[in-house]
């Protein structure tokens, strides 16, 4: 995951203040309430030229599939029914279907699955706070809608008195397989003179978080968006906290497309940047809080 906007390349500096300021008030999970989603509507009209971009498989069966890990919230996990996928990423894939004219599916997927089954076509695409880097987009296409770096989570009352990487030195950190994290962390130990950093990698973010709680890890690594809904969610906030006010390594999320869909690439492309000029996309940045994630024009990896 991280997996410019706001965020944009701060860097080691964000202020605790302003990370909290975006989720004041998420205590309970964001609804769709009637009146967001008629002005939601409004303003993801549908786009023709847009459409008949669209591969003729998808125009034939009126669907876009989605991959995502949903253990990643505000940005895409399970709702109260356990069963519907919430989160900004599926609100901004709703609205890029309204353009689009295309119903959007999303369907929970291992996150180190995502980008073989989007290049063999088990899937369409894949939105999951995943970080466009060099090395994933040499074999697929990404489309940017988001940035954030990474922020370190650690029990209530931080137990362990960490503040900076350097102090995993020594520990075991509980992350997500195939995240950025990872390679974060492996750069990091050499900052570490003495005993090197344990990483622990587990399937979901879900299972690294309960590492953290039941004090088999010192550390989680999150995204910022979901650190800090972590810290501030009644559900999670008596069991996590930051660190501290730093985030590492700030990236673009990017919406995952196979390198020989180019026609669905640019139809994704036009419909975020549509949105983007509307103000459909703010809203829905606003709904789930993370607005200081936005980006202020929509890249592809090529543009780099």
């Amino acid at each position: 995951m991280t997996r410019l906007g706001a965020w944009r390349r701060r860097g080691a500096g964000l202020a605790l203040a302003t990370a909290l300021a975006l989720t004041a008030g998420c205590g309970a999970t964001p609804s769709s309430k009637s009146a967001d989603v008629a002005k939601q509507a409004d303003k993801a009209q549908f786009n023709q030229t847009l459409h008949d971009l669209l591969p003729a498989a998808v125009l034939k069966r009126g669907t876009l599939t989605v991959g995502t890990d949903a253990s990643y919230a505000p940005m895409s996990s399970f709702g109260p029914d356990g069963r519907t996928i919430i989160g900004m990423e599926p609100d901004l894939g709703a609205a890029i279907g309204r353009v689009l004219g295309v119903r959007v599916r999303f369907t929970n997927q291992d996150f180190m699955r995502l980008l073989p089954d989007v290049v063999d076509g088990r899937i369409d695409l894949a939105m999951s706070a995943m970080t466009d880097t060099a090395q994933r987009a040499r074999t697929v296409d990404f489309v940017n809608y988001f940035s954030a770096g990474t922020a370190i989570v650690v029990q209530r009352g931080n137990p362990e008195a960490i503040t900076d990487i350097k102090d995993l030195c020594g520990r075991p950190v509980a992350v997500e397989a195939g995240t950025t994290q990872v390679d974060l962390l492996a750069r990091a130990q050499t900052n570490c003179p003495g005993e090197p950093i344990t990483v622990r990698t587990y399937p979901t973010n879900s299972d690294a978080l309960v590492q953290l709680r039941t004090g088999r890890a010192a550390a989680v690594l999150n995204d910022l968006p979901p650190a800090v809904f972590l810290v501030n969610d009644p559900r999670t906030r008596s069991h996590y906290q930051l660190a501290s006010t730093t985030q590492y390594e700030p990236g673009l999320y990017g919406i995952v497309v196979a390198p020989d869909q180019r026609g669905l690439r640019d139809a994704v492309q036009g419909a975020c940047e549509q949105l983007l000029r509307s103000g459909a996309y703010a809203d829905v940045l606003e709904r789930w809080k993370v607005g200081g994630g936005a980006v202020d024009r929509v890249s592809i990896d090529s543009d780099r």
